[in-house]
């Protein structure tokens, strides 16, 4: 299979199972959202903050270098998955000691303190089932992981349901995801068994020493990545109140769907880069400029649509007691544009084995936010939040940049070809959506797709090599 068609199956693989997840999610969202208020709202989506900060002690690297090593050498699997696990279940003592740590400091209400501890449980057997899924993701069997993943999401909407049916309280809203999180475990275990055998658990202390010394690079940044995604709702739960938090994340969980897009595709692309690396760097460099262009071909239309029917989004998800996240909305999305070529230039640089260049940037970035926040927060509360997290994902950009084309895996002249091309594309879709703006929302939505594509291909957007590689994958010619 070429490398175009390998990625293209296992980017739709996952993408498919993104989208069946994120609808059960979108439900789960909402109707959650409405049954607890902005308050109760508020209250999970801080627990899911503080337990996104601390949930990356479960695993400091592990994973991401479980992928690279094994994609690379099959041969080191067994001997990765027996000690990470070993290593995994001891650093969830860590990670659940920091969390009460943390919230005894705050000195949170009991409630909010139980409904914290309970997402940390549900974190720590994600972070045991993980381990499977990056041999999965390393030997690039998507099926494995896309069908875990939409087990969770939709156990944890049938959960919802049930708690909203019985009219029970939010502890019990909490407690869903550790029977959910205990379940995705109990089946990706299982699929791993049925792929391979599970070996001795056996310490090794000579292999634990240099592995965590090698994945630490990738999990610090992680920790200074999730500093930056929650840290906000964190924030604003003692300096606005957990109704605020809940307004902020009406709209952050609509920006974490887009998220999942980028996921998606690095997930697909990251054992692929890591292989490029070793043996054809010509490949890493398509893969990357070519990458880039689709990426901003993607975001930008998110963010210039998205931006425009703000309102109409939040009124249909959440209903009228979420008016004021429609404004966060407004803001929050245009952080896609950045945070999209951000995560690829960041999983380049980790192909590489430069994680540690990832690190330092994602310091700088985790500080900015946080320096943000305690400036725009007293004043603008959570829209105040909503703009620190737009400038802090933009402060990454020119950072990645100076590095990935002084190294030459990207050429400027390019990116400043192909841009205003793509900007015309999104302008004559912004004119069609304003104009339009009243129809069906769903028709709207598809309408503009149509608009923006044919305006891309007319503007020559879509090269003949884009045409070239889609021919390869759709009829398997080996153009790699």
């Amino acid at each position: 299979m070429s490398n175009a068609r390998r990625i293209a199956k296992n980017t739709t693989v996952l993408f498919i199972a993104t989208i069946i997840g994120y609808i059960f999610a979108f439900f789960t969202n909402m109707y959650s959202a409405r049954y607890l208020g902005a308050d109760g709202f508020g209250i999970i989506s801080l627990a899911l903050a503080i337990t996104g900060i601390f949930g990356i002690f479960t695993d400091l690297g592990l994973n991401t270098l479980t992928v690279r090593e094994v994609s690379r050498n099959k041969g080191l699997r067994d001997k990765f998955v027996s000690n990470t696990l070993l290593m995994k279940i001891l650093l969830s003592f860590l990670t659940f000691g920091l969390v009460v740590i943390t919230v005894n400091i705050l000195n949170y209400q009991q409630t909010v303190s139980n409904v914290v501890y309970l997402i940390t449980l549900s974190v720590i057997f994600g972070g045991i089932y993980a381990v499977f899924n990056s041999i999965f993701q390393a030997e690039e069997k998507m099926e494995y992981i896309s069908i875990g993943n939409i087990l969770n999401c939709a156990l944890l909407f049938l959960g919802v349901i049930i708690a909203i049916y019985y009219q029970m309280e939010i502890i019990v809203f909490a407690a869903m995801y550790v029977i959910v999180s205990v379940l995705v475990l109990l089946y990706t275990a299982t699929a791993y068994l049925w792929k391979h055998h599970l070996p001795q658990l056996k310490i090794d202390l000579n292999f634990w020493k240099p592995t965590l010394k090698e994945a630490l690079p990738f999990g610090i940044t992680a920790v200074f990545v999730n500093i930056y995604f929650w840290i906000s709702s964190v924030m604003l739960s003692f300096m606005d109140g957990t109704e605020a938090v809940g307004w902020y994340n009406a709209a952050y969980r609509l920006i974490l769907f887009f998220i999942g897009l980028i996921t998606v595709y690095m997930t697909s692309i990251f054992p692929a880069m890591s292989s490029f690396y070793k043996t054809s760097s010509k490949s890493l460099k398509f893969a990357y400029e070519r990458s880039f262009k689709y990426l901003l071909i993607t975001s930008i239309p998110i963010a210039v649509g998205t931006t425009l029917i703000s309102d109409r989004i939040i009124l249909l998800v959440y209903g009228s007691g979420y008016i004021p996240a429609i404004i966060a909305l407004q803001i929050m999305v245009w952080t896609l544009v950045f945070m999209f070529i951000n995560t690829l230039s960041g999983y380049l640089m980790g192909s590489i084995n430069q994680q540690m260049a990832v690190t330092k940037i994602s310091a700088i970035g985790a500080i900015i936010n946080v320096a943000l926040n305690i400036v725009l927060i007293p004043t603008w509360g959570y829209v105040g939040s909503s703009i620190a997290t737009v400038l802090t994902e933009f402060s990454f950009f020119p950072l990645f940049m100076y590095i990935i084309v002084r190294a030459n895996y990207i050429n400027g002249k390019t990116v400043l070809k192909i841009l205003p091309k793509i900007l015309l594309a999104n302008l004559i879709m912004a004119i069609f959506v304003m104009y339009f703006k009243d129809i069906n929302l769903i028709l709207l939505v598809i309408s503009a797709t149509v608009v923006y594509l044919i305006s891309l291909y007319l503007s020559r957007s879509i090269d003949d090599v884009d045409i070239k590689l889609l021919k390869s994958i759709i009829l398997k010619n080996d153009d790699n």
